[in-house]
């Protein structure tokens, strides 16, 4: 798909080369997950890591799923004392959703493996290579940083 526009350009690369990325990431924390998390398991940690406090509507709308399935989702995390669950201070009916110690050392684990991995990935660039991925990065997430301050309330 050629294009004439730089940006465009760019944007298909984007669009074809995170995917790829984001399935590497995901198969990788499966398969170094000791209690064998689902995705969406694994997901739910890092989203309450990166949102401590944050409700089952607002996990539900990261992960897509409705509430019943982010519901099912978090109680199987709860089972594994991976996750808290407590009912909000000021609204009976909303739930509050953070990790516990032990979810907090199951997902950063996780983590530090699969960046284990890529890190062996990477071994094989030269160091101007890998500078010109970090730069690319720092990039790209400044630019999705500045949209989503833009999408805030």
């Amino acid at each position: 798909m050629k294009s004439d526009k730089p940006s465009q350009e760019c944007a298909n690369r984007v669009m074809d080369t995170i995917p790829l990325v984001m399935r590497f990431i995901r198969a990788d924390m499966r398969e170094n997950s000791a209690t064998s998390l689902s995705v969406p398991q694994l997901r739910s940690l890092a989203f309450l890591k990166r949102n401590p406090g944050a409700s089952l509507s607002d996990l539900a709308e990261h992960l897509g799923v409705t509430c019943a399935t982010a519901s099912t989702t978090t109680e199987r995390l709860v089972q594994r004392n991976f996750v808290q669950r407590t009912d909000h201070p000021q609204e009976r009916r909303k739930v509050v959703l953070s990790l516990t110690d032990e979810g907090k050392q199951h997902l950063e684990e996780t983590q530090a493996q699969t960046r284990t991995h890529i890190t062996d990935l990477l071994d094989g660039l030269t160091a101007k290579e890998i500078a010109q991925i970090e730069k690319g990065l720092t990039l790209l997430k400044n630019v999705f940083e500045r949209s989503e301050v833009k999408k805030a309330p």
